[in-house]
């Protein structure tokens, strides 16, 4: 039975703006957008309040939620290493790239605190790996090759954007390889994870769902205290720490929970929708006061 989310304490202003991750948050385990969440979502835009997708996602996998971005029709995608105008065939207006030579810095890095670590990198034109990185999606386009050839040979700034590196192992534990890559790598990039196994996401220094977030917010006008934001993984926790609200979903890691303001159902219970739902009830309720 879906039950209440637990409120922030204090009052909530009326949002300007709504920022939800996807996987685990707004879609459900099949990757589906339920027909509740799309009807919260097109209420949203109808009452005037923007709604931003912010994933671990890149580009080419946001058809998922291509029919129901309005308005601006914008996303921020591979963790705020992109913005993407979905409007307009998934068209990149602005990335924040991780520069090669910090990249194969990483790469040096992790080789040596974790051995048997597999990479691949993302680029603004696809994916390439090495040949023992798992075959999560497995491209045929893909170039395959050792971390180390595939961002070489174009450190001069010559090649396609990096959007993140990826790291994966097959023993560590998630949250111990990421502990373990920060300890080993954080003076070159940021490093998170969104995937339940042990799969690292690395961006650009001070690249992340909160900083481009921000940036897209301030373009707007919109401070943090007018952004409701959604997440359940630990890529979302700076975006949760900087939204003036902000819910865990029910299925949320702990890190995420204890960023977090409020918390609400989890993704199969649409928990975002609910939280939406409610918002738009305040709204009118308020505007009949008035």
């Amino acid at each position: 039975m879906t039950s209440a989310p637990q409120r922030p304490d204090g009052p909530t202003p009326t949002p300007r703006l709504i920022a939800t991750d996807l996987d685990g948050t707004l879609l459900r385990d099949d990757k589906s957008v339920s027909p509740r969440t799309v009807a919260a979502l097109a209420a949203a835009e109808e009452a005037g309040i923007e709604v931003f997708f912010v994933t671990g996602r890149p580009a080419r996998w946001m058809d998922v939620v291509s029919d129901h971005v309005h308005g601006h029709g914008l996303a921020i995608c591979a963790n705020g290493a992109a913005v993407v105008d979905l409007h307009a065939g998934r068209e990149f207006v602005q990335v924040r790239s991780l520069p090669r030579a910090a990249a194969l810095a990483v790469v040096d890095a992790l080789r040596i605190a974790a051995p048997g670590t597999s990479f691949a990198v993302e680029l603004t034109t696809g994916i390439n790996y090495e040949p023992a990185y798992p075959p999560f999606f497995k491209d045929p386009a893909a170039r395959i090759a050792t971390a180390e050839e595939l961002l070489w040979e174009a450190t001069d700034g010559g090649g396609a954007p990096v959007l993140k590196l990826l790291a994966h192992h097959s023993e560590i534990t998630p949250d111990e390889f990421l502990a373990l890559a920060r300890s080993a790598a954080d003076a070159y990039a940021s490093i998170t994870r969104s995937s339940p196994t042990s799969l690292l996401e690395i961006s650009g220094h001070g690249v992340s769902k909160a900083s481009t977030l921000a940036l897209c917010c301030a373009e707007r006008g919109i401070s943090p205290a007018e952004v409701v934001a959604f997440g359940d993984m630990p890529n979302d926790v700076e975006m949760l720490s900087w939204a003036g609200t902000s819910y865990a979903m029910g299925n949320a890691h702990p890190d995420v929970i204890a960023a977090a303001s409020g918390r609400t159902v989890a993704n199969n219970e649409d928990g975002v929708a609910l939280v939406i739902e409610q918002i738009l009830a305040e709204l009118v309720a308020r505007r009949q006061q008035a």
